[in-house]
């Protein structure tokens, strides 16, 4: 079996390549100043914010985030994997690829999850059989032309059959996939060891990841059983914070997709696909999570969350708005659309006809005043104590968006609401400031087919702003990390940033590395989105003063420990809030302020 491919070869061949022509040849580029520009390829959009820029080799989109090198925008572009993207670029740069000799185990790994893939495929293949032929679906396609679900639509989404019986399934398998469909979350082994089908007498719809692949199932009862949906369990080629149902559907539609809308269930991405919406997915038994969101608005700038009008309803949406904040950078936008109790997109959508529910969804709450709408829940805005706690409740949640226009634009329009001056407000968001969240989430896992960077701590945390911006200056100009000197590598890795600690080593080894080659080390993980993210803002600052810029963030990176301990006090203490500490802590509080920043100025 053919083994990895080695990081050096990966190096060599981004650097024998020209992004400019990979571009070119797929989406006709435009010579814009120093950069090339062109309307994006993975997006909708009437104005080009695609920008290729060839000393980088980089390519990045303004409007729907989208970035990386050539690898992945072959990957992207071309719908390919990682291998086969690597031996397109390599074809045409005259190169061969090498592999390095895998283990035993690394041989097994992959045989494991081809089996897995192979035993979903089958069980599709049958419970689409099952559907046309078995002598007890006339219940299930009944059911199904009640919804209104034409032979068409069940054909694009794959819908099946699962017939009455305990191994069914298991029987057209055959014995020797029995540990497979284990494996795959198809069957059941009891503690009696007697296996048996998972799913059984329920309509079958296929959860399809983005090369189209099965990799999971969710069944609906056709009678009166419980749970009235049942869903595939995690299993190693499925992850449901990483999948949403009906999204490589939506890819396919030849119809521009302004926006993705989120619904709950399986039906209504059916209902509405059924009436010509061929933009809804569904989530999988769990909240709308960071991952499914950043590939969103790769394809969309704006996101609709559809829920219940009732209780549950409401949760769910506080919870999505708390996931979409940190996302909405300037040009994305999210909206949320409450139905009326007993309603769902499946009943409104063939009540109402689609004309009336995209009318509903254009006119959906906008992010921002669901914000101030649930801030203000229950409180008199017109007395000083509502108008109090208003301003206590919001400025967290704004304070979780961006940088940006549009963050700016939701202080001032909370300044208004409040009557308290901006700049109090800003500072009042400094002391009420939340713990960071951790940009590197846990579920992402890079590409088996890549050795990840030496020394990877799965569980660090995100990089702090200051280590943000000497990561986007290391990437405009990479050659600055010769500054760094072994002693400030030790101490930022002591202070927690691996990440930059990562770049750094990496350079010191490598110095004549380009961004793409940076980019390269990381692809397919949470840290190379952020690093393409990073790498395709606009730079404010001149070529020639970012290593000076460099220097400055490093120094005061790399502080007397004093000022570590004082500021992860001060930290302690802000995140707490304000107002939940005592007379004393308040003291404390403001005496290490003052002491913090005389440390600051004596290291200026």
């Amino acid at each position: 079996m053919a083994g990895l491919i080695p990081q050096s070869f990966i190096d060599t061949l981004l650097d024998r390549t020209d992004i400019v022509e990979v571009v070119d040849r797929r989406v006709k580029l435009k010579k814009t100043g120093k950069n090339y520009s062109a309307r994006c390829p993975f997006h909708d959009e009437k104005t080009p914010s695609f920008s290729v820029n060839p000393d980088k080799q980089f390519y990045y989109c303004f409007g729907c985030g989208a970035g990386g090198n050539a690898i992945g925008f072959v990957m992207d572009y071309d719908n390919v994997d990682f291998p086969q993207a690597v031996e397109s670029l390599a074809h045409t740069a005259g190169l061969e690829v090498p592999r390095e000799q895998t283990t035993p185990q690394q041989d097994a790994q992959r045989d494991r999850q081809a089996h897995l893939y192979t035993t979903l495929n089958t069980a599709n293949h049958y419970f689409q059989q099952a559907l046309r032929h078995h002598q007890q679906a006339n219940k299930a396609v009944e059911y199904l032309k009640g919804r209104g679900v034409s032979g068409q639509i069940a054909k694009l989404y794959q819908i099946g059959f699962a017939p009455p019986g305990w191994q069914n399934l298991i029987e057209h398998a055959g014995d020797n996939a029995l540990e497979s469909l284990i494996e795959s979350g198809m069957a059941i082994r009891n503690e009696k060891d007697r296996s048996y089908d998972r799913f059984r007498d329920r309509i079958m719809f296929p959860i399809r990841d983005q090369r189209g692949r099965v990799v999971a199932f969710g069944g609906r009862v056709l009678g009166d059983e419980k749970p009235k949906y049942l869903n595939s369990p995690e299993t190693p080629v499925f992850s449901k914070s990483r999948e949403l149902y009906g999204l490589y559907e939506a890819k396919q539609s030849r119809k521009p997709i302004e926006r993705i809308v989120v619904v709950e269930g399986y039906m209504d991405v059916i209902a509405l696909a059924q009436h010509d919406i061929h933009y809804a997915v569904a989530t999988l038994g769990t909240a709308t999570s960071e991952h499914h969101l950043t590939r969103l608005y790769r394809l969309v700038s704006e996101v609709v969350f559809c829920f219940d009008g009732d209780k549950a309803g409401r949760a769910a949406a506080e919870r999505a708005l708390h996931t979409v904040l940190p996302l909405l950078e300037d040009g994305r936008h999210a909206r949320f659309l409450f139905l009326d109790e007993g309603e769902d997109p499946d009943t409104l959508v063939r009540k109402l006809g689609s004309q009336a529910f995209e009318s509903l969804m254009k006119d959906a709450r906008p992010v921002e005043q669901f914000l101030f709408d649930l801030a203000a829940e229950g409180l008199n805005k017109d007395s000083l104590e509502g108008k109090a706690t208003f301003s206590k409740r919001a400025v967290p949640l704004v304070q979780q968006l961006p940088n940006g226009v549009f963050k700016q634009l939701m202080w001032q329009s909370l300044a208004e609401r409040t009557g308290v001056e901006l700049a109090s407000l800003t500072e009042l968001a400094q002391v009420q400031q939340p713990k960071p969240k951790a940009i590197l989430a846990q579920e992402l896992t890079p590409p088996k087919d890549k050795s990840k960077p030496a020394n990877r701590n799965e569980n660090m945390t995100g990089p702090s702003k200051l280590a943000l911006t000497c990561i986007t200056l290391l990437l405009q100009r990479p050659d600055i990390a010769e500054q760094a000197k072994s002693e400030d590598i030790a101490v930022l890795n002591d202070a927690g940033e691996a990440l930059l600690c990562e770049l750094l080593t990496l350079l010191a080894r490598q110095p004549h590395s380009n961004t793409a080659m940076l980019l390269g080390h990381w692809y397919g993980t949470a840290e190379g989105e952020l690093l393409a993210r990073l790498a395709g803002e606009e730079s404010i600052i001149p070529y020639e003063g970012v290593p000076a810029q460099f220097k400055d963030c490093l120094r005061r990176l790399t502080l007397h420990p004093k000022l570590r301990v004082l500021q992860g006090r001060i930290n302690e203490l802000s995140n707490r809030g304000i107002g939940s500490l005592s007379t004393s802590e308040k003291s404390e509080l403001k005496e290490l302020l003052t002491e913090l920043r005389a440390l600051e100025l004596a290291n200026s």
